[in-house]
């Protein structure tokens, strides 16, 4: 905060949409008619739907009012018979004419708030001149935007806005980096930003922003960022009660985090993260993606390289080693290594944890999944590992092992 532009700090201003804030000329643009414009976000709509009542919404301002639980319609309040979404064509198409109307070789229509620059940013259909004349925008400087952390009520811009500039291609190297700089500069007040909307965001894709913040910024300086426990505490919380893309976002961050010593992941245990990362392992393949569970298992496996871990690990352990055997081969090569070294660690390392052993042993069809890997392109350390796992899940009955579908003489795999 310290360290920041005071000039800057004027941050709820912008959000509320000074068009001077911006530094754009507002006035040679063609207003939009009032029916262009969304009822809930009340900015000019890119994708207009219709519900079953005949009002008419920009598609995210919507879906977001019924992914909240809503079942009512914004304007009419009137219940819905049915949560489809009517692509609006005329409007659509009306809209587009207005904004074509609007352009000529200099101007183009210019958003007149932070918000809506943010959408005409994201917006695919916008060419990329346009997008570059947005850019040169004083309100998008670095030290502008670190400002806008500053105030509760524009920290969800805050996220939006600086995870849209650091994932653009159009915006140089130099200036990310100027961006990251200037959030590094007072990471306290950065820091308290992104716990903010962890905590309190509305919507998921808030939190899938501010993940996707907090990755960068763990990349530029991670000793650095590390060193702020409350940022586990809520990357645990986010990865045990988020969905879908939140949960991917926030185990990127984990691991980004999870490397930076003993220290962080004897923080994460304490927090849960063993019972959260088998929480995402057993949740549905549609919900969490491939890559996300693969990130789970990364994870866990440096969890489990301190002895804090495997006794968190252990506490629960024929859930856990279910966990781990049941989506081992649904990963790529590195999820399958790291699933390998995580039944290594609590099975085999200084001969292993009795209860562990017991789970592998009745784990099913974790015999024949330890011979995929081996039969995979697995390193020679994960090889040895899976040789002396090997050893410990064969303690289980041929009948279990026939059942199981595997035939370890020929070491013949039945495929899934």
């Amino acid at each position: 905060m310290r360290n920041r532009n005071r000039s800057d700090n004027n941050s709820s201003e912008q959000a509320r949409g000074s068009p001077h804030l911006l530094r754009l000329d507002v006035s040679k643009a063609a207003p939009p008619p009032s029916f262009f414009r969304c009822p809930i976000s009340l900015e000019v709509m890119l994708s207009p739907v219709s519900l079953c009542t005949g009002v008419t919404y920009d598609r995210s301002s919507i879906q977001r009012w019924l992914d909240s639980g809503n079942t009512t319609c914004p304007v009419t309040m009137q219940s819905l018979s049915s949560t489809d979404l009517v692509p609006n064509l005329t409007l659509r198409r009306l809209i587009h004419l207005w904004s074509s109307s609007c352009t000529s070789s200099f101007h183009q229509y210019i958003p007149s708030s932070l918000s809506e620059l943010a959408r005409m940013l994201s917006d695919p259909t916008a060419d990329e001149a346009y997008k570059l004349r947005l850019l040169s925008s004083d309100a998008l400087r670095p030290a502008a935007l670190a400002s806008l952390f500053l105030a509760p009520e524009t920290l969800d811009l805050a996220v939006t806005l600086v995870s849209l500039l650091l994932s653009l291609d159009l915006v140089d190297v130099e200036r990310k980096r100027a961006l990251i700089a200037a959030l590094l500069s007072d990471l306290d007040a950065t820091v308290t930003g992104l716990v903010a909307v962890f905590k309190g965001a509305v919507y998921s894709s808030s939190r899938v922003a501010a993940a996707r913040v907090l990755e960068m910024l763990i990349a530029e300086e991670r000793t650095v960022v590390a060193g702020k426990s409350v940022l586990a505490t809520e990357l645990v919380r986010l990865i045990r009660e988020a969905d879908g893309e939140a949960v991917d976002a926030g185990l990127r961050c984990l691991t980004g985090l999870i490397g930076a010593g003993r220290r962080v992941r004897a923080e994460m245990v304490r927090m849960g993260v063993i019972p959260a990362l088998t929480n995402v392992m057993e949740r549905d393949e549609v919900e969490i993606p491939a890559a996300a569970v693969e990130n789970a298992m990364r994870v866990m496996v440096e969890a489990v390289g301190i002895g804090e871990g495997r006794a968190a690990f252990c506490a629960d352990a024929e859930r856990n080693v279910a966990a781990v055997v049941g989506r081992m081969i649904k990963v790529g090569n590195e999820g399958r290594e790291a699933a390998v070294g995580v039944l290594w660690r609590v099975c085999c390392c200084g001969g292993g944890d009795r209860r562990a052993r017991k789970a592998a042993a009745v784990a099913k069809g974790g015999l024949g999944k330890i011979l995929v890997v081996m039969q995979g392109d697995c390193s020679p350390l994960v090889r040895r590992m899976a040789v002396d796992l090997l050893r410990v899940f064969r303690a289980t009955s041929k009948s279990s092992m026939a059942a199981a579908g595997y035939d370890s003489m020929t070491i013949h795999i039945t495929p899934y």
